[in-house]
């Protein structure tokens, strides 16, 4: 397929969003400002950052807002940090999730390559001390892959958060076109399992993005494969191109192919899947529904997912 002229083709009405407002929106937004944090939302332009903060819902960037690569497909800023850290961010980053009073906090980082161990050690010193200042409140990380170093990993892990993330973003052909070299589909999948194998019970997630003109057969080739590395939790999602110099837009995917993939990743045996042309890696992650099913994995359950979950 052909990439499709962004001036000459329509967005369809399903990615129509209104502008960010409201009182929650505004006030994590002098909140984060004050406390110099960093959110994925703003960085990557997502479209639910309305939906989100007006929700009173963050998802919190570690390790600056400059990336240590250049995947073709993200908005974050590519840079050189030279090792530069703020100690305090963990503190910050628990501080503004117990102003927020959040029940399920979302931390994630740009890739920090110039770092030893990738950051792998700031993760961990937030997940602690959200546990010491928020209790009660859920973490889910959503990491990079460390350049595959495992005991960076075990870092992160041995933290003991909630759920962790990590993105495969797209199929296995189209990786390499996609993400910055020093990313692969394989070292995914490896990440993958390995969190797995350090700890059993740990819930885990990734993310597809559509439309950059993979097939059906491929998408679900990609979720067999993240079935196969045990991951729990799965979000597909539109991708959206933030500029002309990201790598180009081929197709808009309907809701009703979303809802197709869905199916099938239910069938495949996700404990959960959102699937939708505005769902991203945190959609809606601290969810009643998914709290429950994360309880469920921690203690070895398995129950049925009702219909439409």
């Amino acid at each position: 397929m052909e990439p499709l002229d962004l001036h000459k083709a329509m967005k369809p009405d399903w990615l129509k969003v209104r502008p960010p407002a409201g009182r929650s929106y505004l006030e994590i937004k002098k909140l984060k400002a004050d406390l110099s944090l960093h959110t994925v939302c703003e960085e990557a332009h997502c479209p639910n950052i309305g939906e989100c903060w007006g929700g009173g819902t963050a998802t919190f960037m570690l390790l600056g807002d400059l990336c240590t690569r250049h995947c073709r497909f993200c908005a974050v800023k590519s840079g050189k940090p030279r090792g530069i850290v703020d100690p305090l961010e963990p503190q910050k980053v628990a501080q503004a999730i117990r102003q927020m009073g959040l029940s399920y906090a979302v931390i994630t980082s740009v890739d920090r390559d110039d770092l030893a161990d990738g950051g792998a050690s700031v993760f961990a010193s937030t997940i602690k001390a959200v546990r010491s200042l928020c209790p009660r409140t859920r973490v889910e990380v959503l990491i990079p892959d460390f350049q595959g170093n495992l005991e960076s990993l075990d870092k992160v892990v041995s933290a003991g958060p909630d759920v962790i993330a990590h993105n495969i973003e797209t199929v296995r052909r189209l990786s390499p076109s996609v993400r910055d070299p020093r990313a692969s589909y394989e070292q995914t999948l490896r990440v993958l399992r390995a969190i797995k194998s350090k700890d059993g019970m740990m819930p885990t997630k990734s993310s597809i993005m559509l439309g950059l003109g993979e097939s059906a057969e491929e998408v679900e080739e990609t979720m067999s494969d993240l079935r196969s590395s045990r991951v729990d939790f799965l979000t597909l999602g539109q991708y959206l191109q933030p500029s002309r110099g990201h790598i180009q837009l081929v197709e808009y995917v309907s809701p009703e192919r979303f809802e197709k993939y869905r199916e099938i990743g239910i069938r495949l045996g996700f404990r959960y899947v959102a699937a939708g042309p505005l769902v991203r890696s945190s959609y809606r992650a601290g969810e009643y529904y998914l709290s429950t099913i994360i309880d469920q994995i921690r203690t070895g359950e398995r129950t049925a997912l009702p219909a439409g979950s």
